[in-house]
């Protein structure tokens, strides 16, 4: 896993506790975080895709 997936990773599990575990937090806190799980997940699969498309390239061998 790069550092970029991992940085996105850490960054959606961070977003869904504030959006789910942490219930005091005020309405647009939680919808910011629900907005950042959707953008940092999707960078997430991006970062996955694009790291195993470079790691898997026969050409590159």
């Amino acid at each position: 896993m790069s550092k970029y997936a991992l940085s996105c990773l850490v960054l959606t599990v961070g977003c869904v506790y504030g959006a789910f575990l942490a219930p005091e937090l005020t309405t647009s806190l939680v919808q910011a975080s629900r907005a950042g799980i959707g953008v940092f997940g999707t960078l997430f699969i991006v970062a996955m895709l694009i790291g195993r498309r470079i790691k898997f390239d026969p050409v590159l061998r």
